[in-house]
């Protein structure tokens, strides 16, 4: 299967401002949970807050862009293999011995609940070979929420992350329940919408890059409510409208 590179690619958009207070929770969760939900619509800036996060990282960070035909579990692991193999080479040998097991003729895939448990213990094997730190991002994974292999196979996998090993996943919607109630055995911590919305402080540091006040910021972060994008958005319009260009804007996702 022919992999394509942007998709495991960190991208390449600057945030426009440092969300300090939510850096410093997600950094706090990398030592007491195994992974980090960023929940929240289209807008909200769930992609910008982990870009900004795994470029200030010191250890590797992989990253994986989920599309709707990533539903097969088989191109799913190709993905998840080679994201993390980008920055770790050689990784994921024991993963793809176990997938070419279970998988039958043509591709299909053949494995029941057992077999998708024993192939999240496999990639585990493979993070547990990595010497280094790792931050793994997974975004927009709610495209495939819908596949039958999702709920066990994350369910196995989050129980068993090891240490030093942080996935970051990001969607437009919750996990499915069990997965979900990992968070109650203080395995996985969400980042909320509501969390996800501009402050006061932020505002007024986004909008001191157009050159308005804290009025200006203050009026937008009220018609807005604290979005990433309408936030930018409302910014951009009120440069325009003074004639003047307005910086280039960053992707809020």
């Amino acid at each position: 299967m022919k992999i394509i590179a942007s998709k495991i690619m960190i991208p390449p958009e600057t945030p426009r401002i440092c969300r300090q207070g939510l850096l410093d929770t997600l950094r706090e969760n990398l030592e007491s949970r195994h992974a980090t939900v960023i929940n929240g619509r289209a807008g909200t800036g769930k992609t910008m807050l982990a870009v900004d996060f795994v470029r200030r990282y010191e250890g590797r960070a992989a990253w994986y862009k989920v599309d709707a035909p990533d539903v097969s579990l088989s191109v799913f692991m190709e993905y998840l293999v080679a994201s993390v193999a980008r920055v770790c080479p050689g990784f994921g040998r024991e993963t793809l011995e176990r997938q070419t097991r279970f998988s039958g003729t043509g591709g299909t895939w053949v494995g029941g609940e057992f077999d998708i448990a024993a192939l999240a213990e496999a990639y585990v094997y493979d993070l547990e070979r990595q010497t280094e730190p790792l931050v793994l991002v997974i975004d927009d994974l709610h495209l495939i929420y819908d596949a039958d292999w999702v709920i066990p196979f994350f369910h196995r996998l989050l129980q068993l992350i090891p240490a030093g090993v942080h996935m970051l996943i990001l969607g437009r919607g919750l996990p499915p329940a069990p997965m979900w109630r990992l968070r109650s055995k203080q395995r996985l911590f969400v980042i909320t919408e509501q969390m996800l919305a501009f402050t006061q402080t932020e505002a007024e540091e986004l909008f001191s890059g157009y050159g308005f006040g804290p009025e200006e910021a203050s009026l937008a972060l009220k018609q807005t409510g604290g979005r990433a994008a309408d936030l930018h958005a409302a910014a951009g319009r009120a440069f325009a409208a003074l004639g003047a260009k307005a910086p280039s804007p960053a992707c809020f996702q």
